[in-house]
């Protein structure tokens, strides 16, 4: 009834840069809080950057300054915009997004993921 699609993720160089997307659609009310992840060591998801409805941002400390979190309400979409790449960013990057339904039924959805993978 809902699905998140991301699209972005790719084979870069360190230093370079990469933008991604999320778009939800579907059985969709709004949107409360948007999120991207990635795997970690000993977790099954760290979460890199989130982002309110309102705008409120926050940021992992080992991307803060590099990654800029942003979303178009009216298009249901969030960005993860990716500069100064190291390869210690590459990843499977996860959109996360606490969507309330046209029933006021609050879950939770993720998407496939999209590859980042940065290598010289």
């Amino acid at each position: 009834q809902v699905q998140l699609v991301e699209s972005g993720g790719d084979l870069v160089q360190p230093g370079w840069s990469l933008r991604l997307s999320c778009a939800a659609s579907g059985s969709i009310f709004l949107i409360y809080g948007m999120g991207w992840y990635r795997p970690a060591p000993g977790k099954q998801r760290e979460l890199v950057a989130s982002i309110t409805r309102d705008g409120v941002t926050y940021y992992a400390d080992a991307v803060k300054g590099r990654f800029t979190i942003s979303r178009d309400n009216a298009k249901n979409t969030v960005w993860l915009q990716m500069n100064a790449l190291k390869p210690e960013d590459t990843a499977v990057y996860y959109c996360n997004a606490y969507i309330l339904s046209p029933t006021r039924l609050a879950s939770d959805y993720w998407g496939q993921g999209t590859q980042v993978t940065v290598s010289s």
